[in-house]
């Protein structure tokens, strides 16, 4: 961007190169990075200062306190500063600085909002109506039963390759941020569907057998494998028909597959390796939902709710 250092551009190159290649961070959140990072940089060339190395802790003080002057919610505010702290961590640990300005930055207390998941019943609806007569919705089939079924990422479904999946076993070898990889069961609903949509696609039937493994799992109608936003796109149509709630990403399929397993009696620890979770507090946020699921039964239910 116009006005900033060579150095600085450099800095932040090398960083959002990290985040891509060996963190395996999808491209949107490389791109919510690049963003918040940018706004600071803009910030420090408007004050005078022109490299990394001059930043202190009251220049990133200031830039919170103009964050809150120019209307930022606390959500907003929270992610900038973890941007910043992850940027300078990152700078610190390859020796750009010496030392980290980030290190006693505070975050603002938010709430954490309850994942937004369908029910059970909608789940079902929705998958009673891709028009499996055509390649097309089969393909949509095959999505929307993966995703329900085994909780796995945006990100982790469109690098899949056909190769990852053991038929036998009914397993999915997934690849997770940090390219940490995982095991997850896959029901047999979701295989089915995804045996059908591979069956009839041409670029698999007309390729050698020593290569279809390395093709990739959806691919779009040119063979290029699948964009973030088809999918997205092929997620919100069929929520929107099943359901009024705001978010109609393919995250609500993640949250729906977590939050169901944990209503049905599911171990939360089973529950955190099935989703990739690092930490078990990432997890217990679904303990929540459930918990609010019980008290609307008990409350039904029992003679004396």
């Amino acid at each position: 961007m116009k006005g900033h250092s060579i150095k600085m551009e450099e800095s932040l190159k090398r960083f959002l190169d990290y985040l891509k290649k060996e963190r395996n961070y999808s491209l949107h959140t490389v791109i919510s990075y690049e963003s918040d990072l940018r706004s600071f940089m803009d910030f420090l060339i408007s004050t005078g200062i022109e490299s990394f190395q001059a930043v202190s802790r009251e220049n990133l003080k200031a830039f919170i306190a103009e964050l809150v002057n120019n209307g930022y919610n606390r959500r907003s505010i929270a992610r900038k500063i973890a941007s910043l702290k992850a940027f300078f961590k990152f700078l610190n640990k390859v020796g750009i600085l010496v030392t980290n300005p980030s290190l006693s930055l505070i975050s603002p207390k938010i709430e954490r909002k309850l994942p937004a998941f369908l029910d059970e019943d909608a789940v079902k609806s929705m998958l009673t109506l891709p028009d499996v007569e055509t390649l097309k919705g089969k393909r949509e089939l095959a999505i929307l039963e993966l995703f329900y079924s085994t909780g796995i990422r945006l990100s982790e479904l469109i690098n899949l390759n056909i190769k990852d999946f053991y038929k036998m076993d009914c397993l999915v070898k997934v690849k997770g941020k940090g390219n940490k990889e995982r095991i997850v069961p896959v029901g047999k609903k979701a295989m089915e569907a995804i045996d059908d949509y591979i069956r009839m696609r041409e670029d698999i039937t007309k390729c050698d057998k020593s290569k279809r493994g390395d093709l990739p799992l959806f691919v779009t109608d040119k063979g290029e494998r699948l964009y973030p936003q088809i999918v997205r796109r092929i997620v919100k149509k069929y929520i929107e028909k099943v359901s009024d709630i705001e978010r109609k990403s393919p995250h609500v399929l993640r949250h729906s597959f977590a939050t169901h397993l944990l209503n049905r009696g599911a171990d939360i620890r089973a529950v955190k390796e099935l989703l990739g979770h690092e930490s078990l507090s990432t997890t217990q946020i679904y303990t929540h939902i459930s918990s609010a699921n019980l008290k609307k039964v008990y409350k039904i239910a029992h003679p004396k709710a």
